[in-house]
């Protein structure tokens, strides 16, 4: 089991920036696919984006394609999420996901990962 710790939610204004960060307790985070998901308040969790072992592949939510964008950096056991152009309807609590998969995969399903985070809370005002 993969311990995933996410950092850099908070509140932030309509068409403003956040970059979220996740921090992985794992030997070799190369091993692994990672992935974010977010669940809005009152609603089940989704799909945000996905990013493969080394970063060659990655997959996006068409809701967020476009003003957000996942990387990693393995040497560090992060990934990220830069988030700008921001809604209030990307408020939610946003979660990391890991896995180990094969080379050159993502996963957009919560239930393909193994492990992941407690989640932190991002709100965006109007």
């Amino acid at each position: 089991q993969v311990q995933l710790v996410e950092s850099g939610g908070g509140l932030v204004q309509a068409g403003g920036s956040l970059r979220l960060s996740c921090e992985a307790s794992v030997r070799t985070l190369s091993l692994y696919a990672m992935g974010w998901f977010r669940q809005p308040p009152g609603k089940e969790r989704e799909f945000v984006a996905a990013i493969s072992r080394i970063g060659v592949n990655t997959s996006y939510a068409s809701s967020v394609k476009g003003r957000f964008t996942i990387s990693r950096d393995n040497a560090k056991n992060t990934v990220y999420l830069q988030m700008t152009s921001l809604k209030p309807e990307d408020t939610a609590i946003y979660y990391c996901a890991a896995t180990l998969s094969r080379r050159g995969w993502t996963g957009t399903l919560v239930s393909e990962y193994s492990s992941l985070g407690q989640g932190t809370q991002v709100t965006v005002s109007s």
